[in-house]
C-alpha cells in the first residue's frame, strides 16, 4: 500500500512496496551531494528520494529524474509535487538507455545512479517484477550507464553511483573505458569486524588518473550503536519519523 515516509523535516517522499528506498539510497544522496546552482541528473530514480534530497540539502539549479518504471515515476511526479518542487525536479518517465532523448547533450554537472546491484544472470532474482527490474542489469548495464554519463556530462562532470563491493573492479573497467575516470572511492562497511559490503564511487569525465580513497565509513560502532557519522548522514531523516531501511 502506498504511503508517505518522512525524509527531514519539511520533506515526504510517497514510497509502495515495490517502490521505495534503503539506507544505500541515503549513502549516494549524502556522497553525490551537489553543489548550489549545478544541473543535475538521477538516473533510476524509484520513488525519487535522492532528487528531493538534493533540492532540501543542496539546491541545485535542476535535477532530471529519470524512470524506467511507470509505477514509480508516479510515486516521483506526486513526491515533486508535494515538496512544491516542480521548478527544481523534472520527473520523467523512460529507459536510461534512450539518453539522447532524456538528456541534455553534454549539459549536466552531475549525474547519480544506484543501479541494478547485480549482472544479469547473477544472484537469486525477486518474485517481485519491480524489485526484479530494480536490482538485475538486464534493463540498464554498466555500460549504458556509461553511455549515458558520457553523453549528458560537461567535460568534468561527475558521476557517482553505489554497488555491492564484490563490483568495484568491473564498474572502474566499464567507466574508465568511456572516460570516466574514477576519481573518489569509499567503502562502506555494516560494523568495523565485517568485510565492506558497499562502495561509492565518483567518476569525472576527462579527468586524468589519481584515484583517492577516503576513510571506510562505519555504520555501527563495535556494540552495534549508530556511528555518528551515520547519524549525521541521517540528519533529520530519523528525527522525523523515518525508519531506517536495510
Amino acid at each position: 500500500m502506498e504511503h508517505w515516509e518522512p525524509l527531514g523535516s519539511r520533506l515526504r517522499v510517497l514510497v509502495s512496496p515495490s517502490h521505495g528506498f534503503t539506507t544505500d539510497t541515503l549513502l549516494l544522496a549524502h556522497f553525490s551531494l551537489p553543489r548550489p546552482g549545478e544541473r543535475c541528473a538521477e538516473l533510476g530514480c524509484g520513488c525519487g528520494a535522492i532528487s528531493l534530497l538534493w533540492c532540501a540539502r543542496a539546491r541545485p539549479a535542476h535535477v532530471a529524474a529519470i524512470e524506467l518504471q511507470p509505477q514509480a515515476a508516479a510515486l516521483a511526479a506526486r513526491s515533486v509535487r508535494e515538496n512544491g518542487l516542480e521548478e527544481l525536479v523534472t520527473v520523467t518517465q523512460g529507459d536510461a538507455r534512450d539518453y539522447r532523448q532524456l538528456l541534455p547533450h553534454q549539459g549536466l554537472d552531475r549525474i547519480a545512479c544506484n543501479p541494478p546491484y547485480y549482472p544479469a544472470g547473477a544472484g537469486l532474482p525477486s518474485q517481485d517484477p519491480s524489485r526484479r527490474t530494480a536490482r538485475h542489469s538486464r534493463d540498464l548495464t554498466l555500460e549504458d550507464l556509461a553511455a549515458a554519463a558520457r553523453y549528458g556530462l560537461k567535460f568534468g562532470g561527475r558521476l557517482c553511483l553505489c554497488l555491492p563491493a564484490s563490483r568495484l573492479a568491473e564498474a572502474a573497467a566499464a567507466l574508465s573505458q568511456r572516460s570516466l575516470e574514477p576519481k573518489r572511492l569509499r567503502l562502506v562497511q555494516q560494523r568495523p569486524e565485517k568485510a565492506p559490503y558497499l562502495f561509492l564511487l565518483e567518476c569525472r569525465l576527462g579527468g586524468g588518473p589519481g584515484l583517492t580513497a577516503e576513510p571506510t565509513l562505519f555504520m555501527q560502532d563495535g556494540e552495534g550503536h549508530v556511528t555518528r557519522e551515520m547519524g549525521e548522514i541521517y540528519g533529520d531523516y530519523t528525527e522525523n519519523g523515518g525508519s531506517r531501511h536495510e
